[in-house]
């Protein structure tokens, strides 16, 4: 994802304000102007603001951000607020408005491959919007407004108002429309899933059964993915606290005995005195088959339960016993999948039946081939548990996942930039995008519907990577040639910023005004611009409000607001539907000068499904039948073979079952510790991890042995569909046959822009597999990859994943 929201360190120019104006044109001048005035450009002071990584103070000298502390109301802050200082001035930020040399000669005619491998022309801004309007015209003209492609997704900014993605989504729609996405990385099939089963994704986002529920009544959590602090440091939108690890901590005092389930150990193993399980990947489906067929099988199922609340049972049953294929779904059949002892999964069982158990499913479980299986398979569990809608009882999918859930939402909170109504009608699901590029014209299932994939001609992506969080970089490679025209908003030179034909440098939050806040917390911070832009760089507002300039409807867009007017107008939105709730917020002007305004903590516990179990005829649920559908009619309808009705286990085509000797491993690309997603590569923390320069593997002792490799050697990470450079570490926290690697190293190619180019840095979406996890939620599957790791031999490629692309 992009570091379209990062702020930064290091060293580099400082900003030169009277050759800026001589080299940015009317508009640079208009954008340097607006706010010069009001920044301090001498004396030491220290501001507080916002971020995804949470709050903290900046402390800016002589106009220059120098250093960050965290926010002394956060009990469990990050060290990635650290990176700030050194990215802000880094040499791999956009000095200028920059063009493609041979799309800038020939435009449309100018060959698509050629990306990533050009030098780029330096631009104006008067000449670099002129260009965006001016393509923006020409492709809705000769094409229509379904060959724009402006759906921009990734995390973008911390920042409520200066979200670019919402930006540009209003951009487009005010010039006719743009095709969208659906779904998302994260939990995409999960996301379509669910809806057929519960009647909804509350689940998901919240509200679902809270953490102080649990601490007062579950006595065992199962989680099934396992539980990592370091996914919990970061917030869309920004927090004041980070509570994950806190609540987690709570459960170890209060005696909840925790069993993680993963193929890797995580720190909060030792840290929380869990129990550790390794599984093969893509095979818990089978454990939790096997852990209800014991329920069944034993007489511990709460089948009362099951017959009130739920619906379907009837046809999952035959298939628990064996009855409808001649296997029962026992735990010797399971241990033979997953490599978990039969004994202990009848074990587990019994234990979960005798206690209160909440099942903690991670989000990483389906994205994966049939990553809806894992999900459903959570549901059929805790309904034959039958402690759903009890306090501390049944499941969750978010727990651990990211910081800030688990917790009643606020009931205020401020608005974001309104994206606009989209004439444009069609959406892709998000993970399909070098599917829709390489495949215009050709159907797609997806959800018990088929659709047909747009011809895209011109991209404009501001606040989104997805040259690290797409699978199968050489396929996407492939795909980035096919359209005529590419924009892209960035402070840095990521790896998409450097495929793009025209790149309009961004601001970072700290050159910037914006408010930062959450619906899962209850902080709303004022996140005033603390520093002058670095070069050229402008805010997306700025950016769109000049290109809508040009298309004849800048007032449309602004709405006749300025950045402080909306600041305002968001705020003042907020602080009406405050005083509704019996919340008292401090006006606009006190609250900008104070830097926080705190709402009061939700009170009272809640329970997921509890008013569904206290009467499920008064509060049905918006599925089909009004329960929980352990069946689905509606999912079996669609007749696709890669999710029927119920939840059953589908041998991948990449796993440990399926492991060969050209590929014996299996690659697990977890969340990165030192980063988000890809923001934040460029940061100290990140590189600091780094080994020799690329991003390490963990593998078993066993299998380093087996290939010569020891801890801070480089590596192959290899398999048909690409090459990845990565560094060693041996340890036993991976279990035998899988390799582990945190994703979001910047790609570097030895040969940037040819497809089949290794990369030097370790991104492991070189190697992904890049298909649905099935026709109904066609969400990504990247944990579902075999690889082989092998020494690299020769001397070592420099690292220039950092430095600027060539300029003429």
């Amino acid at each position: 994802m992009s570091l379209q929201t990062l702020l930064g360190i290091g060293r580099g120019p400082r900003l030169n304000r009277r050759r800026f104006l001589q080299a940015g044109g009317a508009a640079a001048a208009l954008a340097a102007a607006r706010w010069q005035p009001a920044l301090a450009s001498t004396g030491d002071r220290e501001v507080l603001t916002s971020s995804h990584w949470g709050a903290f103070r900046a402390r800016v000298v002589d106009g220059r951000l120098v250093g960050v502390s965290p926010y002394e109301r956060d009990p469990f802050p990050t060290a990635m607020i650290q990176n700030f200082p050194a990215i802000l001035y880094d040499n791999s930020r956009i000095a200028k408005p920059m063009a493609r040399k041979s799309w800038l000669e020939r435009r449309e005619k100018a060959d698509g491959a050629e990306r990533g491998r050009e030098p780029f022309v330096e631009l104006d801004w008067d000449t670099a919007l002129d260009l965006a309007a001016e393509e923006m015209q020409r492709v809705k003209a000769a094409h229509g407004n379904e060959a724009f492609y402006a759906a921009s997704y990734g995390w973008a900014s911390g920042g409520r108002f200066h979200a670019c993605d919402e930006m540009t989504n209003r951009l487009y729609a005010l010039h006719g429309g743009y095709v969208d996405d659906l779904t998302n990385y994260s939990f995409g099939a999960g996301m379509v899933l669910l809806p057929h089963v519960l009647g909804g994704n509350e689940i998901i986002g919240g509200p679902f059964t809270t953490w102080s529920s649990i601490v007062q009544h579950t006595q065992l959590i199962v989680m099934f993915g396992g539980a990592a602090f370091k996914n919990a440091q970061i917030t869309w939108g920004g927090s004041g606290e980070h509570t994950t690890e806190k609540w987690l901590r709570q459960c170890k005092a209060a005696g909840i005995e925790m069993v993680a389930i993963n193929p890797v150990r995580e720190d909060e193993v030792g840290v929380l005195d869990m129990e550790w399980r390794p599984i093969r990947p893509n095979s818990d489906v089978a454990l939790m088959l096997a852990l209800s067929h014991t329920l069944l099988t034993e007489g511990l199922a709460d089948l009362a339960f099951v017959e009130r609340y739920t619906v379907g049972f009837d046809k999952v049953r035959p298939y628990l016993l064996g009855e409808s294929d001649g296997q029962p779904k026992d735990a010797a059949w399971a241990a033979g999948i997953t490599g978990v002892p039969a004994d202990w999964i009848r074990s587990l069982a019994r234990k979960m039946a005798a206690r209160r158990t909440m099942l903690m499913t991670a989000w990483s479980l389906q994205r994966a081939r049939y990553g809806e299986q894992p999900w459903w398979g959570t549901v059929l569990l805790g309904a034959l548990l039958g402690q759903i809608g009890l306090p501390g009882g049944g499941f969750g999918f978010s727990y651990t996942s990211i910081n800030g859930y688990a917790f009643p939402p606020n009931s205020v909170s401020v608005g974001g930039f309104p994206r606009g109504r989209n004439p444009v009608k069609t959406r892709i699901p998000v993970s399909h995008i070098a599917e829709m590029l390489l495949k215009p014209g050709e159907s797609y299932d997806f959800n018990g519907r088929t659709f047909e994939y747009p011809d895209i001609r011109m991209i404009h992506w501001a606040g989104g990577n997805p040259f690290h969080h797409h699978q199968d970089l050489n396929r996407l490679t492939r795909a980035w040639a096919k359209p005529e025209t590419i924009v892209v908003h960035e402070p840095w030179w990521t790896p998409t910023a450097r495929r793009a034909d025209l790149v309009l440098p961004a601001t970072t939050t700290l050159e910037r005004n914006d408010i930062g806040a959450s619906p899962r917390d209850r902080y709303i911070f004022a996140m005033p611009q603390l520093v002058a832009p670095v070069g050229q760089a402008r805010n997306d507002f700025d950016i769109h409000s000049d290109i809508a300039e040009r298309l004849g409807y800048r007032d449309a867009f602004t709405e006749g607001r300025d950045e402080m007017g909306w600041l305002r107008h968001l705020y003042a939105g907020a602080r009406d539907r405050a005083l509704g709730e019996g919340i008292v917020l401090p006006d606009f002007d006190s609250f900008w000068e104070e830097g926080v305004a705190i709402m009061p903590r939700p009170e009272g516990d809640y329970v997921y499904l509890a008013d569904f179990r206290a009467d499920p005829e008064a509060n049905a649920l918006y599925t089909d039948s009004g329960r929980i559908e352990l069946f689905s009619q509606k999912i079996a309808a669609m007749g696709y073979d890669d999710c029927p009705g119920h939840a059953v286990w589908l041998e991948p085509e990449e796993w440990l079952g399926q492991a060969s000797e050209a590929t014996p491993l299996h690659l697990i690309s977890s969340h990165p510790q030192h980063r988000l997603h890809s923001q934040m590569d460029n940061g100290p923390l990140a590189r600091a991890a780094k080994i020799q320069g690329r991003e390490p593997v963990w593998l078993h002792p066993d299998d380093a042995a087996a290939r010569g490799l020891q801890t801070g050697e480089v590596a192959r990470l290899v398999n048909a569909r690409g090459e990845a450079h990565v560094g060693i570490i041996v340890s036993d926290r991976v279990m035998p046959g899988v390799a582990m690697i945190h994703e979001g190293a910047w790609i570097d190619p030895l040969d940037p822009g040819v497809v089949g180019s290794p990369d030097k840095h370790g991104n492991p979406n070189m190697v992904t597999w890049d298909v649905g996890t099935s026709r109904l939620g066609q969400g990504c599957s990247a944990q579902t990859a075999l690889v082989q790791v092998e020494k690299l031999a020769g001397p070592l490629p420099e690292i220039t994943a950092f430095d600027p692309p060539p300029t003429v």
